[in-house]
C-alpha cells in the first residue's frame, strides 16, 4: 500500500511501515499522522504478519509534529477531532489533530501481538523519539541520533515519551534526558538502554532485514503471551490513560506564551527567550 506519506511493504512474514516524508524531515501533520494510524492499524491486525518494522525514509527516522504545519494554522477539515474535547482554537487544538491519531498508532503498536521493532536511521527527536520507545525493540545504525528536544520550543512532550523513558532508563536518568536535553549518539543511547542494538551503517539493511526475519519466524504466539505478561509487568495497561494526559497536558503547554515564543525563535533560528508563562 502507498499513501501519500506512509508506505508500507510485506516480505513473507515481515511487514514495514516507514514514514516517507523527508523533504519535511519525516515529521507529521494530520494527513500523515492519519495515514500512519491506518497503516499501523493494518499491519498490527494482520495475522500474516508476525514482525513489524517502522521506519522512515531519507537517514531520518521522525522528527515529530509537523511545526510548520503547526504554525500555519493546522486543517480546518479536521477541526472535529478537537471541537468534540473542547479545545481551545489555539495550537494546542491543532496539536490535537496530529496526537489524537499518533497517540492511537503508539497504543496500538504497543499491544500488537507480535514484536515490533523500531529502525532507527538517523535523527529520532521529540514525537519521533516517542515513537521509537514505544516499539518492542530499537534498533539504530551508528548515525542514529535520539534527542528528547520538546523544551527547546517550550513544549511539555507527549507520544508516550513521559511514559516510556522513566520505565527504560529510570527517573533519574528521564529527567536528565528531558531537562539537559543531550543529543544522544546511537552508542550512549544504548548504554542508557533505550536502544537495543547498534548495527553499522554499511550493514544496517541486511542486519535489520535479517533480525526481522528471524523473528517472523519464531514463535509468534509465545512471542504475543510474553509481550502482553511483560506489559501487565511494567504497568502498560494504563498506557492510553497516560497518553490521553499527554495529550491534554501538551496541548496546554502549546497555548502557552513560552510556545508562540519557542515556535517563532525556532523558524527565527535564533534562541528563545522564555518567560515560564
Amino acid at each position: 500500500m502507498k499513501s501519500q506519506h506512509i508506505t508500507v511493504t510485506r516480505e513473507g512474514g515481515v511487514g514495514t511501515l516507514t514514514i516517507d516524508r523527508r523533504e519535511r524531515f519525516n515529521s507529521l501533520d494530520v494527513q500523515t499522522a492519519r495515514e500512519l494510524r491506518q497503516a499501523g492499524l493494518q499491519l498490527a491486525r494482520d495475522e500474516q504478519v508476525r514482525c513489524l518494522v517502522v521506519r522512515g525514509s531519507g537517514g531520518i527516522f521522525c522528527s515529530g509534529a509537523d511545526l510548520k504545519y503547526i504554525r500555519s494554522g493546522g486543517d480546518k477539515d479536521v477541526a472535529y477531532l478537537t471541537e468534540s474535547r473542547g479545545a481551545p482554537a489555539g495550537y494546542g487544538a491543532i496539536f490535537k489533530q496530529i496526537l489524537e491519531y499518533l497517540h492511537s498508532t503508539i497504543s496500538e503498536l504497543r499491544r500488537a501481538p507480535k514484536p515490533v521493532i523500531a529502525a532507527v536511521d538517523g535523527v529520532a527527536a521529540a514525537g519521533g523519539m516517542g515513537l521509537a520507545m514505544c516499539c518492542d525493540l530499537v534498533v539504530a545504525s551508528q548515525r542514529a541520533t535520539f534527542e528528547y528536544a520538546y523544551f527547546k520550543t517550550g513544549l511539555c512532550g507527549a507520544e508516550s515519551s513521559t511514559f516510556f523513558l522513566p520505565k527504560l532508563v529510570g527517573l533519574r536518568r528521564a529527567m536528565d534526558l528531558a531537562l539537559l536535553n543531550p543529543r544522544l549518539t546511537a552508542a550512549e543511547a544504548k548504554e542508557l538502554g533505550l536502544v537495543s542494538l547498534v548495527l553499522p551503517d554499511a550493514d544496517f539493511e541486511p542486519q535489520l532485514l535479517a533480525l526481522a526475519q528471524r523473528l517472523a519466524d519464531g514463535p509468534t504466539a509465545a512471542y504475543a503471551a510474553a509481550k502482553r505478561l511483560m506489559n501487565e509487568a511494567a504497568g502498560v495497561d494504563r498506557l492510553d490513560f497516560h497518553l490521553d494526559r499527554e495529550l491534554e497536558a501538551l496541548a496546554h503547554s502549546a497555548d502557552s506564551a513560552d510556545f508562540a515564543e519557542g515556535l517563532a525563535a525556532f523558524f527565527g533560528k535564533r534562541a528563545p527567550v522564555f518567560g515560564g508563562k
